[in-house]
Parts: C-alpha cells; structure tokens; sequence
C-alpha cells in the first residue's frame, strides 16, 4: 500500500515541477540574465525595506546595500533587446514599442539607486527615508506599464 502512495506522490510531483516557468533555451539566454540581474537588485533592495518599515535601521549595512543596489542597477537592461520578447520574459510588448518611455523609466531608476547610495553614506534616515521610496517609486511607475502581472 505504501509503495502506490509513494509512486503516486513522486508522479504528481514530478507533473507539478512540469508546470513551472518555461526555461530561457536561447542563444546566450538572454532573458534568463535579465530575470537574475533583477533579483540581485531585488536582493539588495527588499532588505532595505525591511529595516526601514520594521524600525530595526542599520546605517552600515543598509549603506553596503544601497551600493550594491546601485552596482546592480545597470545590469538588466543591455538585455532588452528586440529579439527577447518570448517566454520566460515578464515584460510587456510596451517594451519594444514605446522605447523612449522605457528608456525614460530605466533612467529614472538608475538615478534614483545612485541618490539613494550617496544618501545612505550620510546614514541619516530624515534623507533616506524619500530617497528610499524614490527608488521603490520607480521600480512601481515602470512595473505599471512594462510588466506584465
């Protein structure tokens, strides 16, 4: 009786990982990087959060997050090429058609992180707090139009 329980189990299992996100099978995988860098930034960036919203501020490890935010804030976007827009991506078609608003986003990003990291070397939260939800801002305003949910 066991063993069927067990074979049943591995079986549905194995149908369950079946379903997960199509893997990125491309020349160069090129999705697949830009999907990595985003969860390096968010690495960075999610515990930022939490210290701020939990009040348990660290000035010297949120100042080596916020510079690690800022050293992967760049990463992702040389893979936005016009040729990967297939799945795995979340990214919406808006991408490739409407490029100079795009652009417009992803600057503001990067400059964003990079005020954030000069903020946190002051380590005073008065000043980090709203660099902190430019950031978080940022990623909303172009998550809005350029990710699909």
């Amino acid at each position: 009786m066991s063993y069927r329980l067990l074979a049943s189990a591995l079986v549905a299992a194995s149908l369950l990982a079946a379903c997960g996100e199509p893997q990125d099978t491309r020349p160069g995988q090129p999705v697949a990087h830009r999907q990595a860098a985003f969860k390096a930034i968010l690495k960075a960036f999610e515990p930022m959060g939490v210290m701020l919203r939990d009040d348990k501020y660290d000035a010297d490890r949120f100042l080596t997050l916020s510079k690690t935010l800022a050293a992967n804030a760049p990463k992702p976007w040389d893979y936005f090429r016009p040729d990967t827009n297939y799945p795995p991506t979340h990214a919406t078609a808006d991408v490739w058609s409407n490029t100079a608003k795009f652009n417009q986003e992803r600057q503001e990003f990067l400059d964003a992180t990079a005020r954030l990291a000069q903020v946190a070397e002051t380590k005073d939260l008065d000043k980090i707090k709203p660099a902190y939800k430019a950031v978080h801002n940022a990623c909303q305003e172009c998550h809005k139009e350029f990710k699909k949910r």
